[in-house]
């Protein structure tokens, strides 16, 4: 079973047409919407190829029209951007988002898997990092998972923490790992591996530069984009 893990898609096309795909499934961690260009195609993308797909926070706030609750650096990003998408989107598509569950499990090759956004003691908002002492005390939230799966931080890890293992693919639409190139995992064989390729990201530019945005805001997301570092 080769399974592909994405998260973090922020409605980059580019970065999604261009995922390799050789997998058997594909399983989606979250933030569909927001900060990029394309969020019709990229839900219409994972409605139509997702083995599963758990909601993000900002797949929450477009849905409900709640606050995302990200970061004071990233807020202005995220409200701009957020109401392109809900201008853009049909019912159909915010009910899809709201549907989506908050967490899921899958039972591969004898692993238990949980799939979440953030982490599994709150499903959306928390922003914790690779080193934290705090993934430690997590097996019960999970469901005693043998592998729990989170994005939402944009920075991709793999670290064994006891008898589980702990991993972010990092963001397919918007690297904060150092460089522009789209990440996403692999598990085969009984092994995660982190994976990143490159992507025509001056289109994705483009396409953001001809949005209706503050001038700041697209040019903070540009420079998101072309540094994979916060601006």
């Amino acid at each position: 079973m080769r399974i592909c893990i994405i998260s973090d898609l922020h409605a980059n096309l580019e970065a999604l047409a261009a995922l390799p795909t050789d997998y058997d499934e594909l399983w989606v961690l979250g933030d569909l919407v927001n900060y990029g260009p394309d969020p019709w195609a990229t839900i219409d993308f994972v409605r139509s190829h997702a083995t599963v797909a758990v909601r993000g926070n900002h797949d929450h706030a477009v849905a409900f029209g709640v606050d995302c609750r990200c970061s004071a650096r990233f807020r202005a990003m995220a409200e701009a951007t957020g109401e392109y998408t809900s201008s853009v989107l049909q019912g159909r598509d915010r009910q899809f988002l709201g549907e989506l569950p908050t967490c899921a499990w899958r039972l591969v090759d004898g692993r238990k898997f949980f799939l979440c956004h953030a982490t599994p003691s709150d499903l959306l908002f928390e922003y914790r990092p690779p080193d934290s002492p705090l993934w430690e005390g997590e097996e019960e939230a999970s469901g005693h998972a043998d592998v729990i799966l989170g994005g939402h931080t944009h920075r991709p890890f793999i670290r064994t923490v006891g008898r589980c293992v702990v991993a972010n693919p990092g963001s397919l639409g918007q690297s904060k790992a150092g460089d522009a190139r789209a990440r996403y995992m692999l598990w085969q064989d009984d092994h995660l591996e982190l994976k990143a390729y490159n992507y025509p990201v001056e289109t994705t530019v483009r396409k953001i530069l001809s949005l209706r945005l503050p001038e700041q805001v697209k040019h903070d997301l540009v420079d998101v984009l072309r540094s994979g570092k916060i601006p």
